[in-house]
C-alpha cells in the first residue's frame, strides 16, 4: 500500500510518501509545499490545492494520513492551519483518494509506543522506522513520514478488516 503522509499547515505542509507492504515500512519520498507569507490567504491555498494535486497524481496513493487539528495556545495559527486542511480534505476528496485522520497522540503511540512521547523521540524513531541516515528536514517532512507510519500501523490492524473474524465478534 502507497500512503501519503501530510503535516498540514498553511507556510509549510509536510508530506512524505511511504509503500507498507507486511508490516514493513519504506520511504520512498518526503518534502514541504511551501507559501509565501506576503500572499493573501486565498492564494496560499489555492497553491496547497495545486501542488497537493500534483503530488497526489505523482505517487498515485492508495490512502492519505492527516493529522487532526491541535490547538495549542495560538488560535489564530490554528484557524490559518484548519483552512489548510480544508483544502488538502477537499483535494484528496476531489481526486478520490480515502483520506484518514489521526490525532498527535495517537501518532505517538503508533511510532514510538508511547502517546506522551516527544517531537524529539518521534523523528528519531522515524528516521529508525525507514532506516534513514538523518532525520528529514524540514520537521513537517519527518512529521508527515511519521503520521504516514502511524496509518501503515493502523492499516494492517485486524480490527480494520472488513471480512476479519475479530471485527464479527466485537
Amino acid at each position: 500500500m502507497r500512503i501519503l503522509g501530510i503535516d498540514p499547515g498553511v507556510a509549510t505542509v509536510g508530506f512524505g510518501v511511504i509503500e507498507s507492504d507486511r508490516g514493513h515500512q519504506q520511504m520512498m519520498q518526503y518534502g514541504a509545499i511551501t507559501t509565501s507569507a506576503g500572499l493573501p490567504l486565498a492564494t496560499r491555498l489555492v497553491q496547497i490545492a495545486d501542488d497537493l494535486e500534483e503530488l497526489i497524481r505523482q505517487f498515485k496513493p492508495d490512502e492519505i494520513a492527516i493529522e487532526e487539528l491541535f490547538f495549542s495556545k495560538n488560535i489564530t495559527t490554528g484557524i490559518a492551519v484548519a483552512h489548510a486542511r480544508g483544502v488538502i480534505l477537499c483535494t484528496a476528496e476531489r481526486l478520490q483518494v480515502p483520506i484518514y485522520e489521526y490525532t498527535p497522540m495517537q501518532v505517538k503511540q503508533a511510532v514510538v509506543g508511547y502517546g506522551l512521547a516527544d517531537k524529539h523521540q518521534v523523528m528519531d524513531m522515524t528516521r529508525r522506522l525507514l532506516k534513514l541516515k538523518a532525520i528529514p528536514r524540514p520537521d513537517d517532512a519527518a512529521d508527515a513520514l511519521a503520521i504516514a507510519i502511524c496509518h501503515a500501523r493502523s492499516a494492517t490492524s485486524l480490527l480494520r478488516r472488513q471480512d476479519s473474524d475479530v471485527t464479527q465478534t466485537i
